[in-house]
């Protein structure tokens, strides 16, 4: 299993578009992906599941994977959420 904690500097959070970006990443993968906050797992490609988790900025959260591919996977989502601006 590999998992990072980044912290969410994007002003307004996790929100809808950035959101949807990582969830499309991360259905590329074979692997269980899944992010956490405060306490909370959610599968990473359901964006139902993510926007449930409602994550404003500042908050910590915990992206994990686990599979074949979850170096990679969890590497892809880091980038694609540092695109988006919406970690730092």
């Amino acid at each position: 299993m590999k998992e990072v904690t980044v912290t969410v500097v994007d002003p307004v959070g996790l929100h809808a578009r950035p959101a949807t970006v990582a969830v499309n990443a991360a259905s590329k993968f074979k692997s269980e992906i899944k992010i956490a906050y405060k306490g909370k797992a959610v599968n990473m490609k359901s964006i139902m599941g993510v926007m449930s988790l409602g994550i404003p900025t500042q908050s910590e959260i915990v992206i994990s994977a686990e599979g074949e591919d979850q170096d990679e996977a969890v590497e892809t989502i880091v980038d694609v959420l540092k695109t988006q601006k919406v970690i730092g």
